[in-house]
């Protein structure tokens, strides 16, 4: 998937952290934070600001982005 290599895995990765892509499903996309991210108190706004947001904006028929 585009995301996980081009857009959003780079940024995570500068912070020690990373995401895995879990399953699509009916326009929800759930992952898996991992690394930093995973324990990070911060990974909800990454989630929402960060991943979901690039996902929406080049997919429309994302509805919703969520952690697992």
């Amino acid at each position: 998937m585009f995301f996980y290599e081009g857009k959003v895995r780079p940024s995570l990765e500068e912070d020690g952290g990373g995401v895995e892509l879990v399953e699509i499903k009916d326009g929800i996309v759930k992952v898996k934070l991992t690394g930093a991210c995973g324990g990070c108190p911060m990974s909800q706004m990454t989630l929402t600001n960060g991943i979901e947001r690039v996902l929406k904006e080049e997919i429309p028929e994302i509805e919703k982005v969520e952690s697992v």
